[in-house]
């Protein structure tokens, strides 16, 4: 992605080769990004999942931010303690990839009874990273506080939508991290951006929904963001 000035770099690797050399090659760019999005597209041969391992690392220890969502949830399961004790992550798990990880890292089923206290406590068990939990209502939490998005969006929820969520987690959360808590009332930069994207998503939904009804799909919410970015943020 070219730099543009104001524009974070953030970079969702589709690792589609099984290339030996795909973490070398990735780590050539990293000192160009600001962010980076492992998990959407990726599939879970083992060979690919070995590339994201390595990314991860190699991402970890330059201290970029990272974003971690679908068949990136299930390596994360596998190896919790690949991003386990690094502040910088935000997981953003639907309820299947939230209770799966929450049994692999706390060994206890999830407490249908106690949403806001689960998504609390697997961000402490993890270090306190930041955790999206996907839902009706989107649950957010560093381990110090839960947050709640309930933004309207629409009863049609499409394949795609957590693309749009994480990829614009990418943008935000460098965002907010350049701005600080001085920025951002004193609060987690990483919630906030959480909080932020989230809200987009769900406003994306809205617009797109009023536009198409139920043959919304998730090209047409991306053709939002602009507006519902402005209707949120600049207005």
């Amino acid at each position: 992605m070219k730099d543009s000035g104001n524009l974070p770099l953030c970079a969702p690797f589709y690792l589609l080769s099984d290339s030996p050399d795909a973490v070398h090659e990735v780590e050539k760019w990293l000192p160009r990004l600001h962010s980076v999005v492992i998990g959407p597209g990726l599939g879970r041969d083992d060979i690919l999942l070995e590339n994201a391992k390595g990314i991860i690392e190699k991402s970890k220890v330059k201290g970029i931010p990272i974003v971690i969502d679908a068949d990136g949830l299930w390596l994360i399961v596998q190896q919790p303690s690949l991003i386990q004790g690094y502040p910088r992550a935000i997981l953003t798990p639907n309820a299947m990839e939230f209770s799966r990880l929450y049994e692999a890292v706390l060994r206890d089923p999830v407490d249908s009874n106690d949403h806001h206290g689960c998504v609390l406590r697997l961000s402490q068990a993890l270090g306190n990273l930041t955790i999206v939990q996907k839902g009706e209502r989107d649950l957010i939490s560093d381990g110090e506080k839960v947050l709640v998005c309930s933004h309207e969006g629409s009863s049609r929820r499409c394949g795609g939508q957590g693309d749009l969520l994480s990829g614009s987690l990418g943008v935000l959360t460098h965002w907010a991290f350049l701005a600080g808590p001085e920025k951002t009332n004193g609060q987690n930069p990483f919630l906030v951006a959480a909080f932020g994207a989230c809200s987009l998503t769900r406003q994306c939904n809205n617009q797109a929904f009023q536009k198409f009804g139920r043959s919304m799909t998730a090209s047409d919410m991306v053709l939002e963001i602009g507006a519902a970015f402005n209707k949120l943020f600049e207005t």
